[in-house]
């Protein structure tokens, strides 16, 4: 399956949040799986894409021509195919039409957005793929509450929290992602 992780593109965050996603994408990639991604070299983004690697896995990166002349970020020198795109919206769409699965680490505005794109793409039914916070450190703790609140005042469809997983626990997000019936939201983790 080809996952697509977003996340974090800064090295500043605590050493925690790197270490964990490398070892959840290290554990991803020992599954077969392939990364899709920003083609960040820093921050979560490289974390990411160092685990798939250290496991043998595929990676592809998707990134906008303008990173390569100005200094937005690093790119991932490894990715074994790396795509050019014209603007940061083709990149997004992109990676959400390579990918077969999401993974959100902890990230800034632009994982955010990347976030509440692709629920709100699946909640429109304009697709199915599963949907995973992974909420290292409670770090996504805040944001649950605020969307179990807007759900609880009707401005987000009643049930909308079905639409993906978060949680701390590396097996059990691995467990959702690779079961179409725990991503769809018709069994219930046990």
């Amino acid at each position: 399956m080809k996952i697509c992780v977003f996340g974090a593109a800064s090295d500043l965050i605590d050493k925690n949040y790197i270490e964990l996603t490398e070892q959840l994408s290290y554990k991803l990639a020992q599954r077969g799986h392939e990364l899709v991604f920003g083609a960040g070299a820093n921050g979560l983004m490289g974390a990411a894409a160092r685990g798939f690697k250290k496991a043998g896995s595929k990676i592809t990166g998707i990134i906008p021509d303008f990173f390569k002349t100005e200094t937005v970020e690093a790119i991932y020198d490894k990715c074994d195919e790396l795509i050019f795109t014209d603007s940061m919206r083709e990149r997004k769409k992109l990676m959400e039409d390579k990918a077969e699965a999401f993974v959100v680490v902890p990230g800034g505005i632009g994982t955010l957005e990347e976030l509440f794109e692709i629920i709100t793409l699946k909640q429109l039914a304009r697709h199915k793929k599963p949907i995973a916070f992974y909420n290292i450190n409670n770090y996504y703790d805040g944001l649950i509450d605020f969307l179990n609140h807007c759900e609880k005042e009707q401005f987000i469809r009643e049930g909308c929290h079905n639409l993906y997983l978060a949680t701390d626990n590396e097996d059990e997000l691995i467990e959702y992602i690779e079961n179409d019936e725990f991503a769809l939201g018709l069994k219930d983790l046990k």
